[in-house]
Formats: structure tokens, sequence, C-alpha cells
């Protein structure tokens, strides 16, 4: 027998305690329950370490573990494409409301221009009416009311349409230019037939007319190439999607007898003999009354009966006013009374300009409350006009009862 000595002892010893050191390494591994149920367990096959791992099975109700990140990209997906859908709508959105502002900014700026038009076409007709002006007036404001309508010219050039309101903007800025050459041109046509006042008729053809035309025109274009090419059916507007945005009209021309010679022709005499006499033209003078009628009916009323009137909502009178001389008249003053206690009902009108032989109707309306079953007297009175002699004609009573309709 022989002798190891105490290296081979010691190696004996390591290598022993080294196989323990190993199999309590692996049993680490398990639960203290899991080996005490091994060791209970009746001997058997025993199963592959994999096999024995992937025994456990996820929780019923639960996507297997592979599913579950494809469901967390696919609900990422969704969200974003709800966020994109979500900025587009909102995208859209800005612009339209963004186009909206843009058209509704320039008719704003467009109405200001317009207002300030319409506001010179009354002073023309202010003009042209005051009684007693001679031609020197007359031309001197003439010529200030064109320098106000350059100023809106100008006003207009500095306003930038929308790109699809290029074309009607050009409209409505070649509308404002009529006007300024229209007054310009009557002012100078009313400077030349001062100088030959006798030639009524040739002047009033000749110098007046055009001038005056272009002024009537310029409605027209405005009305017609600027507002209906916007707002009409399949205008502009329809067919941007714009919607709730006014476009704004212009009425320069207040007398529907402008572009008539003859209506130049009555104001040529009138203004001669301002200019001779210092006062009005000569020749006859005077207004009468030809007929009153009650609103809506159209019922005439009468001076020698009782008239029954059925009061409506829209209760109204209508005066007719006829130019009884041979000269034209202006600044007429019609009133009408409502003689009822304990405060009559009193309304008066201007009839701007008539011409001899020529009726015009004045309207009254938004009267207030009436009395009803009570006798009352409606008054009609027409101020007389200067060198009027006769003035029977000027007023009329009407025995009136008012009925609830």
């Amino acid at each position: 027998m022989g002798y190891s000595g105490p290296n081979s002892a010691a190696k004996r010893v390591m290598t022993e305690h080294d196989s323990d050191l190993d199999f309590d390494f692996f049993d680490d591994d398990e639960p203290t329950t899991r080996q005490a149920v091994d060791e209970e367990a009746p001997a058997g096959p025993e199963q592959p370490p994999d096999q024995r791992r992937g025994s456990r099975r996820p929780p019923p109700g639960r996507p297997p573990v592979g599913m579950t990140p494809l469901l967390r990209l696919a609900g990422l997906i969704a969200f974003a494409i709800l966020i994109v859908v979500l900025l587009v709508f909102w995208i859209s959105s800005c612009s339209s409301a963004s186009k909206k502002s843009s058209y509704k900014n320039y008719y704003s700026k467009v109405g200001v221009v317009a207002n300030q038009s319409d506001q010179v076409g009354r002073e023309l007709n202010d003009a042209l009416t005051t009684q007693g002006i001679k031609y020197s007036a007359l031309v001197s404001r003439l010529n200030g009311l064109a320098q106000s309508e350059q100023q809106n010219v100008a006003a207009m050039r500095a306003i930038h349409p929308p790109g699809p309101l290029r074309l009607e903007h050009q409209e409505a800025l070649e509308a404002l230019e009529f006007r300024v050459s229209g007054l310009r041109g009557l002012a100078d046509g009313f400077g030349q037939a001062s100088k030959a006042p006798k030639n009524v008729t040739t002047n009033a053809l000749k110098l007046l007319l055009p001038p005056s035309q272009r002024l009537t025109s310029s409605d027209v274009v405005w009305s017609d190439l600027f507002q209906a090419p916007a707002q009409g059916n399949g205008g502009v507007l329809e067919r941007e999607g714009i919607t709730g945005v006014a476009v704004p009209g212009s009425i320069f021309v207040t007398s529907p007898d402008f572009a008539s010679s003859r209506y130049w022709e009555a104001i040529l005499q009138r203004l001669q003999g301002a200019s001779t006499s210092g006062g009005t033209s000569g020749g006859l003078h005077g207004t009468g009354i030809v007929k009153t009628v009650a609103l809506p009916g159209n019922q005439e009323l009468s001076q020698t009966t009782e008239n029954t009137v059925t009061a409506t909502t829209d209760l109204g009178f209508a005066v007719t006013v006829e130019d009884t001389g041979d000269s034209q008249e202006v600044q007429i003053k019609v009133t009408l009374t409502i003689q009822q206690s304990p405060s009559p009902i009193v309304q008066t009108k201007t009839i701007d300009l008539i011409n001899p032989g020529e009726q015009k109707q004045v309207v009254f309306r938004n009267l207030g409350q009436v009395q009803f079953a009570t006798r009352t007297t409606v008054k009609v009175d027409v101020a007389p006009v200067p060198h009027e002699a006769k003035t029977d004609n000027n007023s009329a009573s009407y025995s009136v009862i008012f009925s609830l309709g």
C-alpha cells in the first residue's frame, strides 16, 4: 500500500467539496417548496429542464405574451391617425376662418368708402335743389364735391382685395372715377352755361346731360359689376365658401329724372332767374295737393264725406303733390297732422325738386298709435313756394274715424 501524502488527501477533500458546491448552487435556483414536492413525488421519467420551466401558462383572459407588443403598436398607430385627422381638421377650420376674416375686412373697408361716396351724392342733390343758388356758388360746390370724391378714389386704391375679387375691385374703382368725372363735368357745364344763359335747351343737352349720365352709370357699374358678381348665385363668395359676409352697395344718384334733359333744362331756368333777379326764376309758381290716400289699402280720402279708415300695423298716408306753375320748384315741405287729444301726430317730408306739371308722391308711415272709434281730422299742408300767388289748394282736411282691423 503506497503513501499518497498530504497533497493527495487535500486534493480529494477539495474535489468532494467542489461537487457539493456545484450541487448546492443549482438547488438554490428552485424554491424550497419545490424541493419538498420533488422529494415526495413518486419517481417517474425525468422531464427536460426546458419543458419543466415552460409549463407555466398565462392567466385566462390575457393575450399571449407575443401579442402584447403588436396590440400596443396598433393602438399607437390608431392614436397617431386620430391626431393627424384632428390636426388636419383644425388647420382647415383655421384656414376657413382666416379666409372669411379677409373677405369681411375687405368689404368693411369698402363699405366705409361707399358711405362717404353716397354722402357726396346727397350733397350734390342738396346743391342742385337749393332755392336761390347762383351759378358761381353752384360751380364752387360742385368742384368741392369732385375733390371729395377724388379722395374716395384714393381710399379705394389703398384697399387690397382678396385675389378672387381683383376684377370686381377694379369695377368699383371705375364707378368712383365715373363720379369724379361726372361732378367735374357738371361744374364745367354750369360754368359754360352761365356765359350763354339763353340757350337753355342746347346747354342742357350738350353740357349737362353727358356728365349726368356718367353719374347715373356709376350706380349701375357698382351694382352690376361689383355687387352682383360677388353675392349672386355662383358668385365669388359662394365659390369660395364664404357665408355671412355682406357686399356693400352704393347709390349716388337720388333722382330718377337725373338723366333727363328736361330735368337739367328746368335747373338752368331756375339758375338763370336767380342770377338775373336775385331770387327765383320768372313765370308762374305754385303747387297743389292732388289727392291723399290711406295705406295699405289705397283708400282715397274725401274732403266732403266722413272716411272710415282701418288702422293696421302698417298704417300710412300717401299725398300726391303737383307743380301747378311753369317753373321748377325745390325743397317743398309737406306736413301731415292727425289732430287727436292729448297730443296730435305730426310728420313733415320734403320734396327735393319738382318740375312744371310734374306730380310727386310723399309717403308718411310709422305714425304711432291713433285713437279708435273717435272722429278726428287728418290735415295735409304744402308750404307755399317763393312767389306763389294762389295757395288755396295747398291744404286739405279730411274727417276720419279709425277702426281696428
